[in-house]
């Protein structure tokens, strides 16, 4: 059997000191994960349980890119992630194995059409032209390991706009995992965005912005 049309490559990320590349099947995101974050949009951190949003596979992009200002947005934006990238799946995974899916990690930019978003959020429509747009998933070179600790910031234009520890996400990693197994069955190669620190903004034509989490490369894309 063969296909009508030729498939497309698969999407694929960086592997941190490695010709090699890393599959990416699908990419979940977390909204809302860090408490500072959560208030700054008029949201109770101590009540929300972790909800999620997919970006395409193919909507990933390297770090050090140049991308074109995306169209149907006045208000693109800009969110500082850490991302986990999955070698193991599965179904209903309990909290203290979930760690042991973790192929590795990687500075993220969850870019964000926000005007997109809020008239999507007053009409409660679906975020997903928001968020799944093409070009939207900017990630780092992955690190194999473990989890890493410390703190995440993003800087704009060398300036930094948003800062945080890790520690500070409302959802751990390992939370994280095992709730979203039970909605999905995960498996290698997923990708999730574990949410965004406080300080999340607007990016112009021309604009570069970088996220650093300690142990990681960086993530950066300019604006052309």
């Amino acid at each position: 059997m063969g296909f009508v049309l030729p498939p497309p490559a698969p999407p694929s990320v960086a592997i941190a000191g490695s010709d090699d590349r890393f599959a990416v099947r699908r990419i979940y995101c977390v909204g809302r994960n860090y408490a500072e974050h959560a208030r700054e949009f008029g949201n109770d951190p101590d009540r929300d349980p972790p909800f999620f949003f997919l970006k395409p596979a193919d909507a990933v992009v390297d770090s050090g890119s140049t991308l074109p200002y995306p169209p149907a947005t006045a208000d693109l934006h800009y969110e500082a992630e850490l991302v986990v990238a999955l070698g193991g799946g599965g179904a209903d995974v309990p909290e203290a194995a979930a760690l042991a899916l973790v192929w590795g990690c990687a500075a993220g930019n969850d870019l964000t059409r926000r005007d997109l978003q809020a008239e999507a959020k007053a009409m409660r429509r679906p975020w997903d032209m928001s968020k799944g747009f093409d070009a939207s998933a900017i990630v780092g070179p992955l690190r194999r390991g473990p989890v890493p600790e410390g703190h995440i910031r993003g800087l704009l234009n060398g300036t930094v706009r948003q800062e945080a520890k890790l520690s500070d996400m409302i959802w751990p990693v390992a939370g994280v995992i095992a709730h979203l197994s039970r909605l999905v069955t995960l498996a290698p190669g997923d990708l999730i965005f574990t949410g965004t620190p406080a300080g999340v903004g607007a990016m112009q034509r021309g604009d570069s912005f970088s996220v650093e989490i300690d142990g990681l490369a960086p993530a950066v894309v300019t604006i052309g």
